[in-house]
């Protein structure tokens, strides 16, 4: 079983570009490339809740899916 990140499906559809998202939320870029890549194999929950909070994001199964 694997925990993904929607995050790149997220951002096309909402038309936000992944260096728009890490200004906004103070991340740095490769830390949303990696995040939208799926390329982490740990979440660290304070990036994501910045993650969530900008794309007001209110039910984890926008974001988070089970494989």
């Amino acid at each position: 079983m694997e925990v993904r990140l929607k995050l790149k499906m997220i951002l096309f559809e909402r038309g936000i570009t992944q260096r728009e998202l890490a200004e906004k939320t103070g991340l740095r870029e490769n830390v949303i490339s990696e995040m939208a890549n799926n390329q982490r194999k740990t979440f660290n929950r304070e990036q994501v809740a910045r993650v969530i909070q900008y794309l007001e994001i209110t039910d984890m199964n926008e974001i988070f899916e089970i494989k």
